[in-house]
């Protein structure tokens, strides 16, 4: 086994042998952009350390990690798009740099390379990981789509959020981790159960990401804190905070969700105050550990060494430490 910086730094090297110039430089050059902006790359990460975890060799999980890694930067593309986000990674966002109809192509275009790399496997491991792809990328569609839809719903309920980011987000930590137990040939079983290891963790990874954005530390958390208040966005926090206020702090709650004033500070420090208040910040922080708790009791019925779950519960721990 290796360690996660070594993980990261195979990926590295492997995308980077995978670049070669190709034309229109307009449709190629936005993916090596957004490609080259960094990121902690903890998907294909996952991709490497399945593989591992299950006997094989990382090296033959390199594909299938760099398809994971296309594609949720194909995802980002068109999510800042659909945000109008101008910075990602604090640098400029694809359609900033270039322009909308670029981000558009150059997003679509990596869609198609990413099942370019199955390609490299024998037909049946193909087979299974294209079909897990397949269902993995139009569950992120949906996601993202009840994301947009929740912004204009006044009421949205908490089983309907976490539904939101399963598919938005932890279906793909989970299929990263599959996706490496299936180029492993392990069991079904095992499959299975890696699977839903990567989708209570990419839970627990979510929620650690609604609640650092309100209380994070502004010098590590590595982008604006108190982003999603300022958008009005309805997060977990926002939902239990709901659930347990009194009616003049929910009367406050939604006064401080409807407004958007020039000086944000005041009203992402009010808000904080009712989730701080009404118990939802603790409420986010136990759902958080539930769902990391949930993980690791999958790791039970796992076909593997003692070593190799203990792995797997240190990573789990690590992610649901991190203060970025």
């Amino acid at each position: 086994m290796h360690s996660i910086k070594q993980y990261q730094e195979f990926i590295n090297e492997y995308q980077a042998s995978q670049q070669v110039v190709r034309e229109p430089k307009n449709l190629y050059e936005p993916i090596s952009y957004i490609l080259g902006l960094g990121g902690k790359k903890i998907r294909p990460t996952l991709t490497l350390m399945a593989a591992e975890i299950f006997g094989a060799d990382y090296k033959n999980a390199l594909p299938a990690a760099l398809a994971v890694e296309v594609f949720h930067n194909f995802s980002l593309i068109h999510d800042d798009i659909m945000d109008a986000a101008p910075l990602r990674r604090g640098n400029e966002t694809v359609h900033e740099k270039w322009d909308l109809n670029t981000g558009i192509l150059s997003g679509d275009a990596m869609l198609i390379l990413a099942y370019q790399y199955f390609e490299q496997y024998e037909p049946a491991v193909f087979r299974d990981l294209a079909k897990l792809f397949s269902k993995t990328a139009i569950q992120v569609c949906e996601g993202q789509q009840w994301d947009v839809d929740f912004e204009n719903r006044d009421e949205v309920t908490i089983p309907e959020y976490l539904k939101m980011i399963e598919y938005k987000t932890a279906v793909l930590v989970a299929a990263a981790m599959k996706m490496g137990a299936i180029i492993a040939a392990t069991s079904t079983e095992n499959c299975e159960l890696i699977y839903d290891f990567g989708l209570n963790l990419g839970l627990a990874f979510q929620l650690q990401d609604d609640y650092l954005d309100a209380f994070g530390d502004p010098a590590t958390f590595g982008k604006q804190v108190g982003g999603d208040i300022i958008e009005n966005k309805k997060t977990y926090l926002y939902l239990k905070a709901q659930e347990f206020s009194s009616p003049p702090q929910r009367e406050e709650l939604m006064h401080l969700f409807s407004i958007h004033p020039v000086d944000t500070n005041d009203k992402v420090a009010s808000v904080k105050n009712v989730f701080e208040k009404t118990g939802a910040a603790e409420a986010t922080q136990q759902a958080i550990t539930d769902f990391t708790m949930k993980a690791f009791e999958t790791l039970e019925n796992m076909q593997i060494s003692a070593d190799k779950k203990a792995i797997l519960r240190l990573f789990g721990e690590k992610l649901m430490s991190r203060n970025v």
